[in-house]
This record gives C-alpha cells, sequence and structure tokens, in this order.
C-alpha cells in the first residue's frame, strides 16, 4: 500500500512529458502515488459575454449577448474537454513508465489556492520550467511557477525540457534555513539515497561556514550519500552554472526565492535566473 504522493503540475506544454518523467521516476524510487493535477484558470471558464458597443437596434443587440453567451459556454467546455484529455495522456506516460497509482485531478480556479488545498500530504511537487504561455525565446519562465515555489510549503522540483536519469547532485549551499531544509530532506529521503552530492559554497571559506558544510556533509554521508565539500569565489549564478557543466550535474538544489518580489524586481532574483539558465532540474527549497 502506497503512503506517500507525489504532485504533478501538468498543462499543454513540451514540459509536462518530463514533469511525468520525473514524477514517474521519484514516484517508483519510494513506491508512491501519483497526483497529475491540471487547474484551468478563471480567464480559461469564465462565461461572461464581450462588452458590445456601436449603433445596432436593440433585438440584434440582444439576440447578439445571447449568441455571445452560448459561444462562451461552448468554450468553456472545450477547455474542460482539453483538460481532461491533458489529464489522460499524462496519465497513460506515467503508467507506462512505471506501474504506480496514478490519480487525475481538473480544477478550476487559482492554482496556489488548488495546491495548498492537496499538498499537504505530498512528499514533494513537480512542475515545469515553462508553461504553455512562456516565450522560448526570451526564456520566460511560466507565469504560475515563482507563486507555486513561494506558496508551497513543500519542496519544489522544476523539471527541465529534456528528463534524464538523476545520478549527481550540486547542493548550492549559502547556510540559510532553505539550505538546512534541503540537507535535511535530503538526508531522510528515499529518493536520492546513495547518490553522489556536491556541496557548493560561493564566497569566502570561514571557521563558521566550514562548520556548517561539515555538518551537513556528515548528515548526507550517514543518510548513504557520498559527499564532496567545494569552496568556490565569484558570482553564485556564474559559479554554480560551471559546475553543473563541469561535473555533468544532474539535479541543483537550492534555497529559493530568500527577498521579497519588491526587491527581487530591483535587484534580480538567484533563483530566477539559475531556473532560467539551467538545463537541468532544480530542487526549491522555501
Amino acid at each position: 500500500m502506497t503512503t506517500q504522493k507525489i504532485i504533478a503540475l501538468v498543462d499543454g506544454s513540451v514540459y509536462s512529458q518530463s514533469v511525468c518523467d520525473h514524477a514517474a521516476w521519484i514516484a517508483a524510487k519510494i513506491n508512491a502515488s501519483v497526483t497529475l493535477l491540471h487547474v484551468l484558470g478563471r480567464r480559461e471558464t469564465g462565461n461572461e459575454p464581450s462588452n458590445l458597443s456601436g449603433n445596432i437596434g436593440l433585438g440584434a443587440r440582444t439576440a447578439l449577448l445571447e449568441e455571445l453567451s452560448d459561444l462562451d459556454a461552448q468554450r468553456a467546455k472545450l477547455v474542460q474537454k482539453r483538460g481532461r484529455a491533458i489529464l489522460e495522456d499524462a496519465e497513460i506516460r506515467i503508467q507506462k513508465a512505471n506501474a504506480i497509482e496514478v490519480t487525475t485531478l481538473l480544477r478550476n480556479g487559482e492554482i496556489v489556492d488548488t495546491l495548498q488545498e492537496f499538498e499537504n500530504d505530498a512528499e514533494l511537487i513537480v512542475i515545469g520550467k515553462r508553461g504553455e504561455a512562456a516565450d522560448f525565446d526570451k526564456l520566460h519562465l511560466g507565469s504560475n511557477l515563482e507563486r507555486v515555489v513561494r506558496s508551497s510549503h513543500k519542496p519544489v522540483l522544476v523539471a527541465s525540457r529534456a528528463y534524464s536519469d538523476i545520478e549527481r547532485i550540486l547542493i548550492a549551499f549559502d547556510g540559510g534555513s532553505s539550505a538546512a531544509k534541503a540537507i535535511d530532506f535530503l538526508s531522510s529521503t528515499q529518493i536520492f539515497k546513495h547518490l553522489h552530492c556536491t556541496l557548493l559554497y560561493v564566497g569566502e571559506e570561514t571557521v563558521d561556514r566550514n562548520r556548517q558544510l561539515e555538518g551537513a556533509s556528515a548528515m548526507l554521508s550517514n543518510a548513504g550519500h557520498t559527499t564532496t565539500v567545494q569552496y568556490l569565489p565569484g558570482q553564485p549564478e556564474a559559479a554554480i552554472a560551471e559546475q553543473i557543466d563541469a561535473q555533468k550535474i544532474d539535479l541543483l538544489v537550492m534555497g529559493a526565492y530568500g527577498h521579497s518580489r519588491i526587491r527581487n524586481l530591483i535587484i534580480g532574483s538567484t533563483t530566477t535566473q539559475m531556473i532560467r539558465s539551467c538545463k537541468v532540474p532544480v530542487m526549491l527549497f522555501r
């Protein structure tokens, strides 16, 4: 009997295939079920008629409003039908990868509110880096990604476009509470057991930092991981990206959005920059 659950957020984007593959891989590691969730936004399901203007007769105006209302109702039905088709395709993909329990949920409303309703008993959440409306040329991220990560109390795995099995993990360690949560999770879960973990700190080596990294390394080693501790100078974004390529890293683990949205707008966000530029999945902790 499965007791753990993975929530996978799917839409009509190409990233949903990778979301399914990552969810299936993780679920198989811990004998978990997968809940596939597709949320229809209010814009998609709204049926308010358009505001008409112009010199038209009252009868014609009424008839046109009725026709628009009918069209909106048909559109809402088509959107729901498309949502069910997306979930059915995702369910088939996961079950082909691993014979695990899959539940599909189609909901109307805001994705954050819906996710909060179902995430309490979940081990983690999987979401694609980009959604249907993202601009690939400008490397825009999905519009819901930051909102999901900021609101969720669970680890969020941001799936890259291409899936591959995870063997080597890079932990961007900064000594903060989010990094501590990441170490606790990796030390307690069976998902990544026995995989190699590199603890990377970008900055000056100090006695306190050494103590923190040694403690984190010991926790991971006791949990069965092979660990390496590494210090590097420079800017975190550049140093992390360089090591991902140099060490052939399969998963980046890091804290998420340590500052407010307003501050991020002014000075930028390391989290956003890393998700945007990395070609590997990123697991985020708040």
